[in-house]
């Protein structure tokens, strides 16, 4: 069995760990902060998924990415925030760059998502793993977990895990 890694960063770690734990095929969710090779190198908040590439793929991992955070605004926070695909092969970039390229398609404005070659990882703080699992009755879950949990139920629920999975319910 072949798995593989992408890293992803567009909005709060938190936020993007609760979409990616929700997905069958994806065995693992590492919140935190990300930097790249070359270029901006400073860290942002992302989280690493280590998924199986026969149950679940890059592209649909990468749509699902575009279609659950604000990959279209150029807001003052990107700094913090980087709209990115941080990749771990050649082959993954040229990969991703064709993903993105195609699913330009499904907006109306242009992408800000870029891909890069990943450099490092800093972990968050052990209280906020699982943050959303483990504290959906919270204000910030309510008013900015619950809305892109409700873009994956409503656009991509052939990939939600049953809530009643077992790894589901542990956020693995």
């Amino acid at each position: 069995m072949e798995i593989k890694r992408v890293a992803l960063g567009g909005g709060c770690h938190w936020c993007t760990e609760a979409v990616f734990l929700s997905l069958y095929g994806v065995n693992k969710v590492e919140q935190g902060f990300v930097s790249q090779k070359g270029g901006e190198s400073s860290f942002s908040e992302a989280i690493i998924v280590t998924y199986d590439p026969l149950e679940i793929s890059l592209k649909d991992l990468i749509e699902i990415h575009l279609h659950t955070h604000q990959s279209t605004s150029e807001h003052s926070f990107r700094h913090k925030y980087r709209s990115a695909v941080y990749v771990f092969s050649e082959k993954d970039f040229d990969e991703s760059n064709r993903i993105l390229k195609v699913l330009q398609a499904d907006f109306s404005k242009n992408l800000i998502t870029k891909t890069f070659y990943f450099k490092a990882f800093k972990p968050s703080d052990e209280q906020f793993h699982n943050y959303y699992y483990s504290n959906p009755e919270k204000p910030f879950c309510k008013s900015y977990i619950d809305p892109k949990l409700k873009v994956l139920m409503t656009k991509y629920s052939r990939f939600m895990k049953n809530i009643t999975d077992e790894i589901f319910l542990k956020g693995q």
